[in-house]
Order: structure tokens, then C-alpha cells, then sequence
């Protein structure tokens, strides 16, 4: 197996000591939970002593307006300015808020969604969009990688109230025209709320460029930023005029005066629900602000690199990838279909290499910007000898609740 180099020294890797995990594992799972900073541990203890020190003083002094001071850390990471993104606790709850706003009323009573969206939004869209009138469009994919953008255009017409697309597919990285989607919605007077989980943090996003009505995603994959943080943008010319039915006290004009009314507050707030996750606002912070430090651009360079070189090695053993071939038109991820995949990915979970296993797609091997080039040959040539050696049947009918 022939090793390929990046030709220049990848300067990227001088965060690698930023994340203590990498230095006892090959960690190639950012797709799913990116690796933790090593800041974060003394913000999760400044949490602790906040709580200890001040009591209930702790949400005048520091924790009330949480929600919109770390959503000022993620928004130039998506292009979006202080003030216009507030932070919940997952993209179902800002999916469900965006659905309680939109007017589904016949004849434009239609929401266009994919085949090939994360299940948890779809459940929003199924179970809570149809109760405020929606009718769902559910645009096929023909491979189960892909989504013909001809036909998801054609989908969006004067019928359609909201567009809720993924910008990256989950199991494929397959990365959606979101720019044309946004252009298609805008000429038949449609909104688009984009779920940007898999593309913020590793490849650039612009809300404004985009013209986006809606953008959501988290801070636990590709921003390291671990679980319970989510991000909402909502573009600050229409956030005014729309009532999220989904709300809270947060999103109050005045939460303490206790009103029995709702009035909305201005900006952001207006998105917020019930009391936030505290402790999960802080974890959330030195991840995002690694990522600003490496840089998008960069970010992105390295990663189609890394991908096309996990694509070639694993097409050389004659293995099915599911994953784009054209480096434009692929995210982060490298899903490969291999022998006893399940076992296989387990057996790499036991040699301390982190990658997770998907049913149809196959292993998920997703590089960083904290990777080195070795350790996307090691993944590679790990699966070969796992299959090889048959040391996957140690792994043969066991079932882990999560994979």
C-alpha cells in the first residue's frame, strides 16, 4: 500500500495537542462526536464553581443570556452575524420551532423534504408539521447516496410553504445544491430551513450569500463542542414577522415579569424555548473556537484530501463506497461497505480506532482537521486485516444500542 503525502507540512496539525483523546486513539469519528478539546474540561469545572460561588446569582451574572452569547461564538462559522443565532438544545427542537412558525395554509400548504434526511427532523416534520396543516413531499433518491436536484426543484412550487433539506446527507456526505434550492424557493415565494449539522465545521457556509430562511445544527460533531448545543438562524429580515408555537419563557419580551401573555422578544431570543442547558453552553464554546482557528478553508482543503485518498485505498481492495466520487459534491464522511461491517467496526472500536457503522451505508470513516494522513492508511489497512484474520467473529451477533 503506497502511502500519499500531503506535499507541504500540514500546519493543521499543530491543534492536534488540543485534544487529549488523539493521544491515546485514532479518532475518526467527528461525524458523529467530535473529539473534546482540552479547554473544555476547565470550562465544564468553571460551570461547577459558578453554580458553587454565586447560587442563584449565577443566572443574572453569567447564565441567563448564555443561549445568544455562544451562539455569537458559532454564527461567523455559518456567516451569521452577533444577535442572530440562538443556541437550544438539539436540531429537533429548532426544526419543530421553525415548523410552529410557518403558516401551512392551502393552497401553499406543502413542506418538501427528502428521502434521505436525518430520521429525527423527518419525525418533526411527519408527526408535528402535518398538525399545523403541512402536507408532506417526500423527493426519492434513486441510489440511496444521492438526491436528484432536478427533481427536488421541480418539487418546490407555488404550493410549497417550507423547503427542509439537509445541506450534507448524513450516511452518504452526498453535499445538496443548497444554493439552488435556495434560489428555486425564493422565485415561487417559499421558505427554506437548511439542517446544517454535517456541513458546519467542515466545509464554508454563508447564511447571507445563501439567502437562507432557516439554517440549524450542533456543535457536537464537526465543532467539538459535544452534545446538548444547537444552533438557530433565522433570517433577521423574517424572524420578526413569525410566531414560533413552540416556545418557552426564554423567548419572553419580559421573562420576569411572568406574564400570562406571550409577547416575543426581538432578534434571536425570539427562538429560544424553556430554561437552557446550562452546563452544555459551556462545553460548548472551545470547539467552535478551534474551528475558527484552523479555518474553513483549510478545514475543507485537507478534508477532501483525506476523503479521496480513503476512497482510492478502499476501492484498491475492491470494496463499495458510499459516498460521492466528485470531491464538490462530498462532505466529510466515507461510508464503506465492507464484509460483517457491523463486526468489522467493532473490532476497530477495540483496537482504540473510533469510527461508527451505519446499516446501508456501511463504515463511517470521518477525518479532521486533527487527523494525520498515516492514520486515514492505518483505518484502512485495519479493515483489511480485521476481514483477513477473521478477528470480526469475536464480534459476531452482539448488538450495541448505539453504533
Amino acid at each position: 500500500m503506497t502511502t500519499v503525502r500531503s506535499a507541504a507540512p500540514d500546519e493543521l496539525l499543530e491543534l492536534r495537542g488540543e485534544f487529549p483523546i488523539l493521544e491515546r486513539s485514532t479518532y475518526l469519528v467527528s461525524n458523529s462526536l467530535g473529539a473534546m478539546p482540552r479547554a473544555t474540561a476547565a470550562r465544564m469545572a468553571e460551570y461547577a464553581d459558578t453554580w458553587n460561588e454565586l447560587g442563584v446569582r449565577a443566572w443574572a451574572s453569567e447564565w441567563w443570556d448564555l443561549p445568544i452569547r455562544v451562539g455569537n461564538e458559532v454564527a461567523p462559522l455559518f456567516g451569521a452575524r452577533d444577535g442572530e443565532v440562538a443556541m437550544v438544545p438539539n436540531v429537533s427542537t429548532a426544526q419543530a420551532a421553525v415548523v410552529s412558525a410557518v403558516k401551512f395554509e392551502a393552497p401553499r400548504n406543502v413542506l418538501v423534504t427528502t428521502e434521505l434526511d436525518f430520521p429525527s427532523v423527518r419525525y418533526v416534520y411527519e408527526r408535528l408539521a402535518t398538525r399545523f396543516g403541512a402536507r408532506l413531499v417526500v423527493v426519492p433518491s434513486d441510489d440511496g447516496i444521492t438526491v436528484d436536484q432536478g427533481r427536488l426543484l421541480e418539487a418546490i412550487d407555488e404550493h410549497t410553504a417550507l423547503v427542509a433539506v439537509s445541506h450534507v446527507l448524513f450516511k452518504s456526505a452526498f453535499v445538496m445544491d443548497a444554493a439552488s434550492i435556495c434560489k428555486r424557493a425564493r422565485e415561487v415565494g417559499a421558505l427554506v430551513s437548511l439542517d446544517a449539522y454535517h456541513s458546519v465545521g467542515v466545509l464554508p457556509v454563508d447564511v447571507h450569500e445563501l439567502g437562507v430562511d432557516f439554517l440549524s445544527g450542533g456543535v457536537l460533531k464537526w465543532l467539538c463542542g459535544g452534545p446538548g448545543g444547537s444552533f438557530l438562524y433565522v433570517r433577521p429580515g423574517l424572524s420578526g414577522t413569525l410566531e414560533p408555537a413552540v416556545t418557552g419563557w426564554q423567548a419572553h419580551a419580559r421573562p420576569f415579569a411572568f406574564e400570562q401573555e406571550m409577547e416575543y422578544a426581538n432578534g434571536a431570543e425570539r427562538w429560544l424555548g424553556g430554561t437552557p442547558p446550562v452546563p452544555a453552553l459551556y462545553a460548548a464554546i472551545e470547539g467552535p473556537r478551534l474551528v475558527r482557528q484552523a479555518g474553513l478553508h483549510r478545514i475543507r482543503a485537507k478534508s477532501t484530501r483525506q476523503t479521496s485518498r480513503l476512497i482510492d485505498l478502499a476501492r484498491e481492495q475492491g470494496w463499495t463506497v458510499n459516498a460521492p466520487e466528485d470531491s464538490h459534491q462530498r462532505g466529510g464522511t466515507v461510508a464503506i461497505d465492507v464484509p460483517h461491517g457491523y463486526e468489522v467496526a467493532q473490532a476497530l472500536l477495540a483496537r482504540q480506532i473510533l469510527v461508527d457503522y451505519r446499516a446501508g451505508a456501511g463504515i463511517r470513516i470521518a477525518p479532521h482537521f486533527y487527523t494525520r494522513d498515516d492514520e486515514v492508511e492505518l483505518a484502512i489497512a485495519s479493515i483489511a486485516g480485521i476481514i483477513q484474520s477473521g478477528e470480526w467473529k469475536t464480534f459476531a451477533g452482539s448488538r450495541s444500542v448505539v453504533t
